[in-house]
């Protein structure tokens, strides 16, 4: 091939811009390379940070509820309690009375004896 046939087919391709692309390209190749990859590496590093944000929070919304739950919980327990407790203390009277209870009306002679 002449010169010029290779003069022409540069010329064809772009001229002198396609040159300094060529150039460009093979001295730089590796370094574009490396500046994709750290570009991808930090997005796939941002998407895992985002992904761990949301994951903390997500997980805090569900502590507070749960946290929400036990509360309920024990609220709804020391009321259970309670009533337990003034049951007991109704059934405690119930018992007493029983026991307290005169089966002869106004006589001295208290069947069962007792101190009232």
């Amino acid at each position: 091939m002449q010169i010029t046939t290779i003069l022409a087919f540069i010329t064809a391709m772009g001229g002198l811009e396609a040159v300094k692309w060529l150039v460009r390209y093979i001295a730089c190749r590796k370094t574009d390379a490396r500046k994709e990859e750290a570009s991808v590496n930090s997005m796939e590093e941002e998407n895992r940070r985002k992904k761990v944000d949301w994951l903390e929070e997500r997980l805090t919304q569900r502590d507070e509820k749960i946290d929400g739950l036990y509360v309920e919980l024990r609220k709804e327990q020391e009321e259970k309690i309670d009533w337990i407790h003034k049951c007991h203390e109704v059934e405690l009277i119930q018992k007493e009375s029983e026991v307290k209870k005169c089966e002869i009306r106004g006589c001295v002679k208290r069947m069962p004896p007792s101190d009232y």
